[in-house]
């Protein structure tokens, strides 16, 4: 007799990304600071908000970079740069892993 189990656990995700991650993704959240449209859709939808760049300027990022904010689940602005900068191994004090 076979017996399907799912085994489910959280694995802390740390991505090392380069120098020109840290300035697209630093690019990526100043646009999303100053136009509440472009903030919307990242939150809502990143790959699109990542897709139509911001007024003609594009985000050029690695695969890596480009999972993360894919596969960051979050409501806020707030909330996607402190996952972010767990992610990325920049923890905030008073942060947990995501």
């Amino acid at each position: 007799m076979l017996v399907n189990t799912e085994l489910q656990y959280s694995i802390p995700l740390l991505v090392s990304p380069s120098l020109e991650d840290h300035l697209e993704i630093s690019r990526l959240m100043a646009a999303a600071v100053v136009n509440p449209s472009f903030r919307q859709l990242l939150l809502v939808d990143p790959g699109q908000a990542i897709e139509n760049g911001y007024q003609g300027e594009t985000f050029i990022l690695s695969d890596a970079a480009r999972y993360l904010l894919l596969f960051i689940n979050a409501d806020t602005l707030a909330d996607l740069a402190r996952q972010l900068a767990q992610a990325l191994g920049m923890g905030l004090p008073g942060s947990s892993p995501i």
